[in-house]
């Protein structure tokens, strides 16, 4: 057996795969997000290490549990988890849809005009450097305390094996590595009051990265020593779950975000596209990503100001749009591809006194669905065109919502059976290899489809002026939210 851990920002996903990558057994624990700004986003590490044992307890019931062989990881990107020189956090894990760093991402553009071409992408908030430079001026007492800085997977790491390590995809998103030759870049530290020394060891994806230690393994139910996987972040620990690995292969994750995402077999970066250009979690990959602060987690948050359950939202709003349909702008927390644009926020527009739940509902997953135009187009631009991509993460359990995005797009979407799974199962995946049972190719392949959508000509003209006119709402809305 083998076990993959996805830390993820509204809950830890666990899977559990045999030698024949089956998925024996699965698990989940919710976690909750802190806002003590506007425009912050943080979370408690420790609260990731309770839901990972909640996932563990649930699957300890499985037949072969107790003999799972090796670990893999896998978890939210750019999250900047601090510690002291006792491995305790100094202060709340600052997340990937954090907005507050954007003053110290102008300052490291114009400091080193050419930071995207060594790092992958412009600076952006999210991203882990920019979050450290704005802690240097905002708190200059808990940042003289650091002495360890990691991401929320390799916090996890650090609770199972006792070592600080991370992957190159994850390393990736911070900022700090050179995505060329894989490695820490002094200069990118340098530019964003970080301290080389507090970095973790880099491995790839498919490398031992620590082995279970006894009080671990007592706390999991498993035997100490077995080694735990250098992982992948979560983008690409779910192209790895659908065997994403070579050149041209592409999928959506609709999760929280949404990533458009590409493997490449060179680095490739285009940063003037916002699009990033990162290192994959198995060796000799890159990869292009469009990366959207707000995926799925759109409908949930429509669902819950309107006090319905996701379900019968999609239900309601499953027939034909009406011709009044309002347009929606989801930009909950910002937006990263295609704008770079933290001040951005939600809105609705053209709403009259006919204007029914329904038609709201259909205005969010039409929202969500230009989103993924954007991302097209911004991956066109950076000289990546896509056909037929699959879809995993959560949202992909919504066939309205597949349906809107592959209609809007012009493009097939193949959904996979348990797409839900994706980064979990991708880490379950590089955890083989760790343990020196597969090889990447021996595990990299892709799952059953379970459902192709089509996209249907006769919505093609209404979704391209919706599209055109959701555009211009932004551009027309971004002065006013400061951008």
């Amino acid at each position: 057996m083998y076990l993959g851990i996805d830390i993820g920002t509204s809950a830890v996903k666990s899977v559990l795969i045999d030698e024949a990558q089956t998925v024996i057994a699965q698990a989940s624990a919710p976690l909750t997000l802190q806002s003590p700004r506007p425009g912050w986003s943080e979370q408690e590490p420790d609260a990731w290490w309770r839901a990972v044992l909640a996932c563990t307890a649930q699957l300890a019931a499985a037949s072969g549990y107790a003999d799972t062989r090796a670990i893999g990881l896998s978890g939210q990107m750019h999250g900047a988890v601090c510690l002291a020189a006792d491995h305790r956090p100094l202060r709340p894990a600052i997340l990937w849809n954090d907005g507050r760093a954007h003053a110290e991402c102008a300052a490291m553009l114009a400091e080193m005009p050419d930071i995207g071409l060594r790092a992958g992408v412009q600076p952006m908030p999210g991203f882990t450097a920019p979050k450290l430079r704005w802690l240097a001026h905002a708190d200059p007492e808990t940042h003289a305390r650091i002495r360890h800085v990691m991401l929320p997977k390799d916090y996890i790491r650090l609770q199972l094996a006792g070592i600080c390590a991370t992957d190159m995809s994850d390393a990736a998103g911070t900022m700090w590595l050179d995505q060329q030759t894989r490695r820490w870049s002094p200069a990118l530290c340098a530019v964003s009051a970080t301290d080389p020394g507090w970095l973790p060891d880099l491995v790839e994806g498919t490398t031992p990265a620590g082995a279970l230690t006894p009080k671990a393994a007592a706390a999991l139910g498993l035997r100490a020593g077995i080694p735990i996987a250098g992982g992948g972040g979560d983008g690409a620990a779910g192209a790895m779950g659908i065997g994403a690995v070579e050149d041209g292969n592409a999928f959506l994750s609709l999760g929280t975000s949404g990533q458009l995402f590409v493997t490449t077999a060179t680095y490739r970066p285009q940063p003037e596209t916002f699009v990033h250009a990162y290192a994959h979690c198995v060796p000799d990959r890159w990869f292009q990503m469009a990366a959207m602060l707000n995926g799925a987690s759109a409908l949930g948050w429509w669902a819950k100001a309107s006090a319905a359950p996701i379900d019968s939202l999609l239900t309601e709003a499953a027939p034909a749009p009406p011709a009044d349909t309002p347009l929606f702008l989801p930009y909950l927390a910002g937006e990263r591809t295609p704008h770079n644009d933290p001040h951005i926020r939600g809105a609705f527009y053209g709403l009259t006194g006919a204007t029914d739940r329904a038609a709201m509902t259909r205005a969010v997953l039409d929202a969500i669905a230009y989103t993924f135009c954007d991302a097209r187009d911004a991956l066109a631009k950076a000289g990546t065109r896509i056909e037929s991509p699959a879809v995993i993460g959560g949202g992909a359990r919504s066939d309205l919502l597949l349906q809107t995005i592959a209609d809007a797009m012009g493009t097939t979407l193949r959904r996979y059976a348990d797409a839900e799974t994706g980064p979990a199962y991708g880490a379950a995946r590089l955890s083989m290899v760790a343990a020196g049972d597969r090889t990447v190719a021996d595990v990299a392949a892709a799952p059953h489809t379970d459902r192709t959508f089509t996209p249907d000509a006769s919505t093609a003209q209404r979704h391209a002026t919706r599209l055109a006119d959701f555009r211009r709402l932004y551009r027309t809305l971004a002065p006013f939210a400061g951008g």
